[in-house]
């Protein structure tokens, strides 16, 4: 039964609108697939030798922080990670038994990406553990409870995907435990080091997390099974409607109504209400960057772009794509494209004025630190808003606003097009910014990439000419993109 279900999923990828891209595109991201699966691994090699010359014992510390890397790995699942999922409905009505569609569609995800690519961290670093004379015995068990960990994870984020706050309430847990352990308030490793240690030095507390794991998979099992029904777990779930007044907008003409319909679409969907929370993960970026003595003086404006552009990299790089469902219908209507355009680019505009305001609190690093940010919002304003616009016109992935997955999209909105168009977003403002400090000084690189972003203001209307050009290009492409389902 099972080789009967690993068939009907080949056929479906096989004969899925998303099996025949270019070579080109497969070559691409398998190149990236290899230069982050070499990256993993030598960060499972080079980490321990790295935290022995700190002066640091490489197992204890990595023990010590253990917790937050597996709950940043479940906040990533829930934002990212999609359920895989058996198309069940036509095997309700054949002879299929229950348990075994459900094991089948549960055993998919083992299978996931954000599952084995945690092997490529470990298996290095265990390696390494054994051959710098840690007990062979002690490193298996304690791969062992890392590994059903990583799949408690995994059937967490499968339980708990449907729960629109649970990211949220997630990252301020994490965020809570990091500020409260950076500030000496409260360590919760000096509680979850010792069981991280335990799976090595005991020979049994490594059951503990298995069993887990095992509780965990039969709740899942028993919970898809109980509803798998076409009139009880499938139906869609109906939600009362709400109304907001935004009759003010209307003041605004044509340009209102397509804000008005965009702020909707941000306050009612899954997935647009992640590009809110995305936004403000962006304005602690940051941090990495300024006050860090290690970093070259240039990056601290790439850190500035991206803390002011947060809501710009997560929303405005999927225009119109957010549009998708009612795309067709909005084409049949008399509606300008330069209407359409300039709604988004405002939109756009004013979240990154409040992204702007709201990373204020950088001054405890200096008025110096903020201008940098305050420059990197002129240049999003001035260049990349134009960008990621004109970026849209090739993007023709249809978004399912019903999913919170994907907030950085998948590989089907991946063409050269908008590989090229993204390489000024970061590269030019970097570049000009080290001219600056090359023949200057800062001043001059923050006056360099300012620059840029006001050519880009004064050009707006020629720009958008452009930019509707293109959309009207593409717009017949487009509509048949969005009609495919896979």
């Amino acid at each position: 039964m099972i080789k009967k279900f690993i068939y009907l999923e080949w056929k479906a990828f096989t004969r899925s609108a998303s099996f025949g891209k270019s070579v080109a595109m497969k070559i691409v991201i398998g190149f990236f697939m290899i230069y982050f699966s070499l990256l993993f691994i030598a960060g499972g090699v080079g980490v321990f030798y790295i935290l022995k010359e700190m002066k640091l014992e490489p197992f204890e510390t990595i023990n010590k922080f253990l917790i937050y890397y597996f709950m940043f790995d479940l906040i990533i699942r829930l934002l990212l990670q999609a359920i895989p999922v058996l198309n069940i409905r036509p095997l309700l009505v054949l002879p299929f038994k229950k348990p075994t569609i459900v094991h089948f569609s549960l055993g998919k995800t083992a299978l996931s990406f954000f599952n084995w690519i945690h092997a490529l961290f470990f298996v290095p670093f265990s390696i390494v553990l054994v051959l710098e004379g840690y007990s062979l015995t002690g490193v298996i068990l304690w791969n062992l409870a890392i590994i059903a960990l990583i799949y408690i994870n995994n059937f967490l984020n499968i339980i708990l995907s449907n729960i629109d706050k649970l990211f949220v309430v997630f990252l301020a847990v994490v965020v809570s435990l990091a500020a409260a352990q950076y500030y000496k308030l409260f360590d919760i490793t000096t509680f979850t080091k010792p069981v991280f240690q335990g799976f090595y030095n005991t020979s049994w507390i490594f059951l503990i997390p298995i069993l887990l794991l095992a509780g965990l998979y039969a709740f899942t099992f028993e919970y898809f099974k109980n509803n798998l029904f076409l009139d009880a777990g499938l139906s869609k779930k109906e939600d009362i409607a709400t109304t907001e007044d935004l009759s003010w907008l209307n003041q605004f003409g044509t340009l209102g109504t397509f804000l008005k319909n965009d702020i909707k679409l941000i306050k009612r969907n899954k997935r647009s209400k992640t590009t809110i929370v995305m936004s403000v993960v962006f304005l602690f970026y940051g941090l990495i960057f300024f006050g860090n003595m290690h970093q070259p003086p240039v990056m601290q404006i790439f850190a500035g772009i991206f803390v002011s552009g947060g809501f710009l990299f997560v929303f405005g790089q999927f225009v119109p794509s957010w549009d998708s469902s009612y795309y067709q219908l909005m084409m049949t209507q008399n509606i300008p494209y330069r209407g359409y355009i300039t709604s988004k680019w405002w939109l756009i505009v004013i979240a990154t004025l409040v992204s702007t305001i709201l990373a204020s609190f950088y001054l405890f690093y200096g008025w110096q630190t903020y201008l940098i940010i305050v420059v990197g919002a002129i240049y999003n304003i001035g260049v990349n808003s134009h960008l990621v616009l004109l970026g849209g016109a090739f993007t023709k992935t249809p978004i399912d606003l019903s999913n919170a997955g994907g907030a950085f999209g998948d590989k089907k909105a991946f063409n050269v097009n908008s590989m090229l168009l993204s390489l000024p977003k970061i590269f030019l403002p970097l570049i000009l910014y080290w001219v600056g400090l090359h023949f200057g000084d800062k001043t001059i690189g923050l006056v360099l990439v300012a620059g840029a972003g006001v050519l880009g203001f004064i050009f707006k209307d020629k720009v958008f000419s452009l930019i509707e050009k293109r959309y009207k290009i593409e717009k017949y492409s487009t509509i048949s993109a969005y009609k495919q389902k896979n």
